[in-house]
This record gives structure tokens, C-alpha cells and sequence, in this order.
């Protein structure tokens, strides 16, 4: 049984249980129309679990949007080859590099990420911190 939590797989090389970037169902991943550079998320759960919540409440609970969510998640991973998180960074959120490090910094800064995930954001702010000092030298 292959490891769910390794680096996926090219968008070429998906294997014949990997969902299809038009497939329908419960697992399919859907894409948002008004935010076309959000990560794909799974239908299910979100603001229809809870009865009293809307729509627009999805990230409500801890003031995270979906994007940053999931831009947190995918930052627990540890790459072990170069190039291996920019190309997983493009399948999974259709983004450059650059624009996906633009958003993470500007996430590290929001008080609600560190709510969230405190472990992470201290040591992602530290690396932040590190390098900036590193090239101050």
C-alpha cells in the first residue's frame, strides 16, 4: 500500500485510483471558480457539517481560509530532492514558486496561523528569521 502522506505523483504518471482533474464524486478534488489559484479541496464536510454555519463561514472557526489551510498542511511535509516542492507546489496549488512563498510569508505574520498550527509557524518564522539574518551578513 503506498504512503498518502508522500510527495504525489506527476499529474502524468496519476495512477488508475488517483481521482482525474474532471472526476465527480464524494473524493473528487473541486476546484474554487472565484479563486482559481485556491488548492483543489474535498467536497464534504466544510460549512454544511455544522447546521448554523454559512457559506461564506467556512474558515470562520479559526479566522484561516481554505488556501491557507491547506498551504500550512502541505508546509509539514519534509522534501528530500531538490526541485521535489516546487513541482508539488504547482500540481497541488497551481501556483508558482514564488507567488506560494509570497503567500506562506504574509501567512507566517497572521496572528490565526499561529493559533493554529504554533508549532510550525514558530519554526517556519524562525527559518524566515535565520535567512534574513543570513543574508544581512
Amino acid at each position: 500500500m503506498p504512503d498518502t502522506d508522500a510527495v504525489p505523483s506527476p499529474r502524468n504518471a496519476a495512477g488508475p485510483d488517483a481521482p482525474s482533474r474532471n472526476a465527480v464524486g464524494p473524493d473528487a478534488p473541486s476546484r474554487n471558480a472565484a479563486d482559481p489559484d485556491a488548492p483543489p479541496r474535498k467536497s464534504g464536510g466544510g460549512a454544511a457539517a455544522d447546521p448554523g454555519a454559512t457559506p461564506g463561514d467556512a474558515g470562520a472557526a479559526d479566522g484561516l481560509t481554505e488556501r491557507e489551510r491547506g498551504i500550512l498542511a502541505f508546509e509539514r511535509h519534509w522534501w528530500r530532492h531538490a526541485g521535489a516542492k516546487e513541482q508539488a507546489i504547482r500540481d497541488t496549488f497551481g501556483l508558482s514558486a514564488t507567488r506560494y512563498y509570497q503567500l506562506l510569508n504574509a501567512l507566517l505574520d497572521n496572528p490565526a496561523a499561529l493559533a493554529a498550527e504554533p508549532l510550525l509557524v514558530g519554526r517556519l518564522r524562525r527559518l524566515r528569521s535565520s535567512r534574513a539574518r543570513n543574508r544581512r551578513r
